[in-house]
């Protein structure tokens, strides 16, 4: 059975809503598929971490949240996706990139990301169109960003916390966020207790490394809310890529397109860049067996 890691909760009022995830087992999966550095480590793995937290926002187990970011630093494209299972993938364009620490001593993860350019947030809940919000990167430190998406594409006042702490040996010691967003209606008092709050915590990776959990990020960050826990569920590293899945998007790109790689090589080799996996397919064989009557792609 896997670890309940991700909690969602709410202050006794139901005024404030709070959704946390100890993501270590995540963003140590992804380091082991990706073999990223430090600091793309940190990147993408605040990046998952954030994506796991509004998949739980889903209503459908089916429905998926995709967090692109386009920064124009060194680490190039940052990609998490999460459904409402509690599914995490990610990729990163560039795994390896090598930065001298910020003057704090902490990682870069602003320089490695970028601050020129998006982070865009893509909804499909399995409506005809997916629903897309993009704002200009903050800091390219990730949480300040998803920050300001909720507060402009979302209007819902929020704070998000993430850290990834990663060993001299590239490790991941541990990772983790919370969000917490007020619900229309709060008072003055209410943002005044939940600011001061949030102030005095210590950082996700503190609390995480000194083995304090997600309950233990709900009552601090909702100290004197009185806070319920509304429930528990494990959130995991999991790519769906599959050879149909494969063969499919071979499909969509039409019979002509297919044929034309053919003609190039009939062996395929397509790279999963979510797990690295690799799929090799005939390439007569898939024509061979092409569906009658499949529409082609229009231009």
């Amino acid at each position: 059975m896997s670890e309940q890691n991700l909690l969602r909760g709410i202050s006794e009022n139901g005024g404030v809503v709070f959704y946390g995830v100890d993501s270590t087992a995540i963003v140590r999966e992804m380091e082991r598929l990706h073999k990223t550095s430090a600091v793309t480590t940190a990147a993408l793995g605040r990046l998952l971490t954030a994506a796991a937290m509004m998949g739980a926002m889903l209503k459908g187990s089916r429905d998926n949240v995709t967090l692109q970011v386009n920064g124009g630093g060194p680490a190039g494209r940052l990609l998490a996706v999460a459904d409402g299972s509690g599914h995490v993938k990610g990729y990163v364009q560039h795994p390896v990139v090598e930065l001298p620490p910020r003057a704090d001593g902490h990682l870069d993860v602003g320089a490695a990301v970028g601050r020129d350019g998006t982070l865009d947030v893509i909804r499909d809940l399995g409506l005809r169109e997916p629903y897309i919000g993009q704002v200009p990167l903050v800091s390219g430190e990730i949480a300040e960003d998803v920050t300001r998406y909720f507060a402009i594409s979302e209007q819902t006042p929020t704070v998000c916390a993430l850290g990834v702490l990663v060993n001299p040996d590239l490790s991941v010691q541990c990772a983790g966020g919370f969000i917490v967003q007020l619900l229309p209606g709060a008072t003055e008092e209410e943002i005044t207790q939940l600011e001061k709050n949030i102030a005095a915590m210590p950082s996700v990776t503190a609390l995480l490394a000194q083995g304090k959990g997600v309950r233990d990020m709900l009552e601090l960050a909702l100290a004197g809310f009185q806070p319920d826990v509304l429930d528990t569920a494990p959130a995991v590293y999991r790519c769906d890529c599959s050879e149909e899945r494969v063969r499919r998007m071979l499909r969509s790109l039409g019979r002509k397109e297919v044929e034309r790689l053919r003609d190039e090589d009939p062996q395929a080799e397509v790279d999963c860049q979510f797990c690295d996996k690799v799929y090799r397919l005939d390439l007569n064989e898939l024509l061979a067996d092409w569906p009658a009557g499949a529409a082609e792609p229009t231009a």
